[in-house]
């Protein structure tokens, strides 16, 4: 029971530093945007991110029912969701960049860095989908082997 306390008595000096530093830290106009801001993020992700992934998944789904598919469904899947991932982290970057660079951040484009990186686990995604078949297609028993005969 005083380890609980304890922990919420951290948590709690914790959040009223932290809420301290938001206050000094910014000011008047920032702290009236910043609500503002995370209310359009919640907009933002229930009407169009939530959407986009289920609609996405739905057609995964349903085009994965044909014959021979099956194989590709997980390295889509994992494909989708690794891109998916890597966007809600890189989006606020994105929109946070304005003109240019920071260099304060990150000394880079935030959009060709994304746009590499997405690439890159796209051609992982292929790649990935490319040996799975290859080395499925060659270790598969044909249907007279089932049963060790």
């Amino acid at each position: 029971m005083r380890l609980r306390i304890g922990l919420l008595v951290a948590g709690v000096v914790m959040a009223l530093w932290g809420g301290w530093e938001l206050t000094t830290a910014l000011d008047g106009r920032a702290l009236v945007r910043l609500p503002l801001w995370l209310a359009g993020a919640v907009v933002v992700d229930d009407f169009v991110l939530v959407p986009l992934t289920v609609g996405v998944g739905w057609m995964v789904t349903r085009w994965s029912t044909g014959p021979g598919r099956h194989r590709t469904v997980g390295a889509v899947r994992t494909t989708v969701l690794y891109v998916g991932i890597t966007s809600l982290i890189a989006v606020p970057l994105l929109l946070r960049q304005g003109k240019g660079p920071n260099p304060t951040v990150l000394p880079r484009d935030y959009l060709r860095d994304w746009l590499l990186l997405e690439a890159t686990i796209v051609a992982g995604g292929v790649i990935g989908y490319v040996v799975q078949r290859f080395t499925l297609s060659r270790s598969r028993a044909s249907s007279g082997d089932i049963g060790g005969r």
